[in-house]
């Protein structure tokens, strides 16, 4: 009798084990659209239940980071908005990965915004700059890579930059200064991206088969550290425009 109490028990796990591997595929999918406009009745209980997130979320983007002493413009092939977060990139890089970055890069259409008006820079302000959750990426680069990939970024118009600067000419990159010095072939650097562009992000192809250093550091954190250590050293947010890239005339 204890044999029979123990053998279903185990018969019955046996079945629950095997029916858990059962795997469906959908014959058919079906769409129903639905329009979504303000005309609807508002549930006031879920609104109230809702409201005192939505006001610390309010208040918390209200929230001023740094003062911009300038407009910063987003433009290519340089803009002053770039610069900024360019340099925020290689800055907040270096530190959060304890490492010398020799560039950084940002793609031109990871900038959401066109521009940032002179004063308050709030929260929320940066997250409209850059609302994506891209992480930055270091990779030890060749000078002959290097020079592949800026080939790349001047065939895309010029892309924000920092530490490096070059004319675009003919759709290439010449003239690459690096660090004050000549593009050197034979050298290693230290390039910031981020996750999508070294991932294959803009059809950029270059970069995906060299490993990656992650820290899981988000770049838009980057850019609230950035800014707010200039507001703690006293600092605001200045850009110029420096012949970082340039088009040849």
């Amino acid at each position: 009798m204890q044999k029979i109490k123990l053998y279903i028990p185990l018969f019955l796990l046996s079945l629950l084990i095997f029916s858990c591997n059962t795997t469906y595929q959908p014959k058919t999918v079906q769409y129903k659209d639905y329009k979504i406009n303000n005309t609807g009745v508002a549930n006031t209980a879920i609104t109230a239940l809702l409201k005192p997130y939505a006001d610390s979320v309010n208040k918390s983007m209200n929230d001023v980071i740094a003062i911009c002493n300038t407009d910063l413009e987003k433009k290519q092939p340089e803009g002053t908005l770039g610069n900024v977060l360019a340099d925020a990139m290689l800055k907040m890089g270096e530190k959060k990965f304890n490492a010398r970055v020799d560039a950084a890069f940002i793609n031109y259409g990871g900038i959401r915004l066109p521009g940032v008006s002179a004063g308050n820079i709030t929260r929320g302000k940066i997250f409209e700059m850059s609302p994506f959750d891209n992480l930055i990426i270091l990779q030890s680069l060749s000078g002959k890579v290097l020079q592949q990939f800026a080939d790349f970024v001047a065939e895309k118009g010029g892309w924000p930059c920092s530490g490096i600067s070059f004319t675009i000419k003919n759709k290439k990159a010449v003239n690459i200064m690096i660090g004050g010095k000549p593009l050197d072939e034979n050298a290693t650097y230290t390039i910031a991206n981020n996750d999508y562009v070294v991932n294959g992000g803009d059809d950029c192809e270059v970069l995906k088969k060299i490993p990656q250093q992650n820290k899981a550091y988000i770049f838009r954190d980057a850019i609230f550290d950035y800014f707010s250590a200039l507001t703690k050293e006293g600092k605001q947010v200045n850009g110029k425009i420096e012949n970082r890239i340039t088009n040849a005339e």
